[in-house]
């Protein structure tokens, strides 16, 4: 299998390079030459299947003609080593709680994924990871890579803009796991690492690549819990949403990728928060980049999400389909916080603030469609990440899980920085 650039589909790479370079040279994302649809016979009995049975056959045909059958069973084994349940909130509400991993964030299935794959695809020692995260990224690479021989990772996050917990699953850990601490939002950060990637002195120099959603290896393996998540829904005969909550928006491009494979999901729904850039060009403005704003969801504070040309591409460039596709929202903090409330003296469940944003989007869009439709929106992190926020809210104490709370013990370790490509230039250099 070949893969694309998304600025140039005539710049075609092998798995190989597409994974260990991780961004193309004229700073495209890669994308799959072509995405295969699974047979019929499989949806039929999807149903039948564990996750990693459904995992093993979906990424089997993605990556066939690369990997072998027991390095496919390998990468698979690794990164499914964990459940993802989907619980009944309401009539026809489900949640997907994809924060059963080690840092209990969606991202955990990624990074697996990706730090597996690299260690399989890579022939020499050296590699950087260069990371930019506004939260759940960082901690989950930085404990998917956590002592991967010949690979050092250099996660940059913005100062002060991160929750606590967060902060302390990927500035604790040490070893080969470095953390930079920058003067500014979280769009800095990753414009930084894009110029680290464009440096063909710095390149030349050193091995350099990437376990953000630019990567394909840590984008591709999210598609696998949307499949997973279908084969678990009750079958009422009615059409399927999900919601999706949207930062840099890699997560909804695998939704979509797995829709491209045939998985039959009718609607999706790119919930944010108050960094609307994209449910803005969703309901017909131009895609224009903003700066960040900080917000209790900031996992989603994001100005200029990469995976936008992501979106395009499954889609042909066709920006109408993908508005027929896929609908836009956005919320505040006050609603996001006033969700979370009412769905706890509703239901009894505990909601993060990034699946209350998704929340409220899956209920807008079912008001419209009354006894349609049956929704799923994506917790993507376990409430205890976001402490302060979830406890100020519902005025009650929550019991953090054994591993959020052992993370609270570390001593953070980091290099601070302003914003500065000369300055992390120097850095990585030496």
């Amino acid at each position: 299998m070949k893969y694309y650039s998304t600025n140039n589909p005539n710049h075609k790479v092998d798995l190989k390079e597409a994974v260990i370079k991780g961004l193309a040279p004229d700073q495209g994302l890669y994308m799959p030459e072509k995405i295969p649809v699974l047979a019929e016979e499989f949806y039929a009995t999807l149903h039948t299947l564990t996750f990693k049975e459904i995992g093993y056959k979906v990424i089997g045909a993605l990556f066939s003609e690369d990997l072998s059958d027991e390095q496919i069973k390998t990468l698979v084994d690794h990164t499914l080593d964990f459940d993802a349940p989907l619980v009944a909130v309401e009539k026809d509400v489900f949640a997907l709680e994809l924060f059963h991993g080690p840092t209990l964030a969606f991202k955990d299935f990624g990074a697996r994924f990706c730090s597996k794959l690299m260690s399989m695809l890579q022939d020499k020692h050296g590699i950087k990871v260069l990371v930019a995260t506004s939260g759940d990224t960082g901690s989950a690479v930085a404990n998917g890579f956590l002592d991967v021989e010949g690979v050092e990772v250099v996660i940059l996050y913005p100062s002060g803009k991160v929750s606590e917990l967060q902060e302390k699953q990927f500035t604790t850990l040490g070893k080969n796991i470095k953390a930079i601490e920058i003067n500014g939002v979280f769009d800095d950060c990753q414009k930084l690492v894009k110029e680290a990637f464009l440096d063909p002195e710095l390149n030349s120099k050193l091995l350099l690549t990437s376990a953000n959603s630019i990567n394909i290896a840590r984008w591709i393996p999210q598609c696998l819990y949307y499949f997973y998540a279908y084969s678990r829904l009750p079958k009422e005969n009615k059409k399927l949403v999900f919601s999706v909550p949207s930062g840099n928006f890699g997560n909804l491009a695998a939704g979509i990728l797995a829709e491209r494979m045939g998985l039959p999901i009718d609607m999706f729904i790119a919930a944010t928060n108050v960094n609307k850039v994209v449910p803005d060009f969703l309901n017909g403005s131009a895609f224009l980049p903003k700066p960040s704003k900080q917000t209790i969801s900031n996992s989603m504070d994001v100005g200029n999400p990469s995976n936008f040309f992501r979106l395009l591409a499954l889609f042909g460039g066709d920006e109408d389909k993908l508005k027929e596709k896929v609908k836009g929202c956005y919320y505040s903090d006050e609603s996001t916080k006033e969700a979370m409330v009412e769905v706890k003296q509703e239901t009894g469940y505990t909601m993060d603030p990034h699946g209350a944003v998704a929340y409220l989007g899956l209920k807008a869009f079912m008001k419209e469609y009354p006894s349609a439709y049956q929704g799923i929106f994506l917790e993507t992190a376990h409430p205890g990440k976001f402490r302060n926020t979830v406890e100020e809210a519902l005025g009650e104490k929550l019991i953090l899980p054994e591993r959020l709370a052992a993370f609270m013990q570390g001593e953070k370790q980091v290099d601070t920085m302003e914003n500065d490509y000369l300055q992390f230039r120097e850095y990585l250099l030496k």
